[in-house]
């Protein structure tokens, strides 16, 4: 087979996009020599993409290629630039996120990626302008693709449900997180990034976006009734950022909190795990997820976590965290305090979350993605 995937967010700095796709073609790599890969991408910058070659590991293998589409945007882009180009050099499957191309001929069996169905539910985290083409192109292009892929149970059941989809055309293929970050992670790198970060002694970890549906006033909320405790909050990722929730700084200002809060701004993949470590619980409070990645990967480094009472966070975590009420910042605080007051539980849970981890696979992910492949060209053959 000739396999076409959509690698776009690689290089963006897309947290959980750019991860799924990374360590996808990453392991594809690994464990497939047979069939070719056309990776596409709109970056151009020739240095880029020799690193991008270089980190993906295919530099040496003949089997893949990084394909470059020049395009004005991501809407000419799937309109023109990616249809022209298969026009005239098809492949078998194309694999992309959401909104498929237009004008691509059916003998190209088509799959997309859900990550998540949050914006039919919190409509205002999207400029105006998206949401009409999600709302347009996201019906169309479930009923147009050959397959849907979610990255979890929940995801595939919003997905059949709300579009009324059927499930059979729904594969499950869970997401990783970690595993490269925890295999190499080096006790000497602390110092260095604390100092880096200027991160406390002892803190909360939050990593994410900082999205209204993230919930993060309530954590702030817990933090204010646990700053006399000694306690910080550590808020990973980009700062004022697209749509961040302007009740943050609001809450920060309310129960003075300015010395409470650091922000670190974006985090690299290898800086990561030296942060997970050096805190003493990470928080997950949102109201929705697909899957949930830096959980996983907070406890694949053996990181405490207390996490808000939804569905994809059971799927992930299944006993290995405490779960709190979403909407209680008192039970909240009580779950984190625990944590910090009682060695046994805290042990218990280390473990717990590290055993839970290891279900989960970037190869496993590759696994089931090329069966989904495989699939599809039975059914064409």
């Amino acid at each position: 087979m000739i396999i076409g995937i959509d690698i776009r967010n690689i290089g963006k700095q897309r947290t959980g996009d750019e991860t799924v796709f990374f360590n996808l073609v990453k392991n594809l790599a690994e464990i497939d020599g047979e069939n070719k890969y056309q990776l596409f991408t709109d970056i151009t910058d020739t240095t880029v993409l020799q690193y991008t070659g270089e980190k993906l590991g295919i530099k040496n293998k003949d089997n893949f290629q990084i394909i470059s589409l020049k395009s004005a945007n991501k809407f000419t882009w799937n309109l023109w630039a990616l249809p022209n180009y298969l026009r005239t050099n098809p492949v078998d499957i194309y694999h992309t996120q959401y909104i498929l191309p237009f004008f691509i001929s059916r003998k190209i069996k088509l799959i997309t990626l859900i990550h998540d169905i949050s914006f039919n539910f919190y409509p205002g985290l999207i400029k105006w302008r998206d949401l009409f083409f999600l709302k347009i192109l996201i019906p169309w292009s479930l009923k147009r693709a050959d397959r849907i892929l979610a990255v979890s149970e929940f995801t595939k059941k919003e997905i059949a449900d709300y579009y009324r989809i059927d499930s059979e055309k729904i594969a499950v293929v869970s997401n990783s997180g970690g595993e490269d970050f925890a295999l190499d992670f080096s006790v000497e790198n602390l110092p260095a990034i604390k100092e880096k970060y200027r991160l406390p002694e002892k803190f909360i970890l939050y990593l994410g976006t900082m999205q209204p549906r993230k919930n993060l006033p309530v954590l702030l909320e817990a933090l204010s009734g646990l700053k006399n405790s000694g306690w910080k909050l550590v808020l990973a990722g980009k700062r004022n950022a697209y749509h961040q929730d302007p009740r943050i700084e609001a809450i920060i200002k309310e129960f003075f909190l300015e010395k409470e809060v650091i922000f670190t701004g974006y985090i690299p993949e290898e800086e990561k795990a030296a942060l997970f470590k050096l805190a003493r619980v990470f928080c997950s409070p949102s109201l929705y997820e697909g899957f949930g990645i830096p959980l996983l990967e907070a406890m694949r480094i053996g990181t405490p976590a207390v996490v808000s009472d939804i569905p994809p966070h059971h799927e992930v975590a299944g006993g290995a965290v405490l779960f709190f009420s979403p909407q209680d910042a008192a039970d909240l605080k009580k779950k984190i305090a625990r944590i910090d007051e009682d060695a046994d539980l805290r042990e218990r849970l280390v473990q717990a979350a590290k055993e839970r981890a290891r279900i989960f696979s970037w190869r496993k992910t590759a696994e089931k993605t090329l069966e989904v492949y495989r699939e599809i060209s039975r059914k064409t053959g």
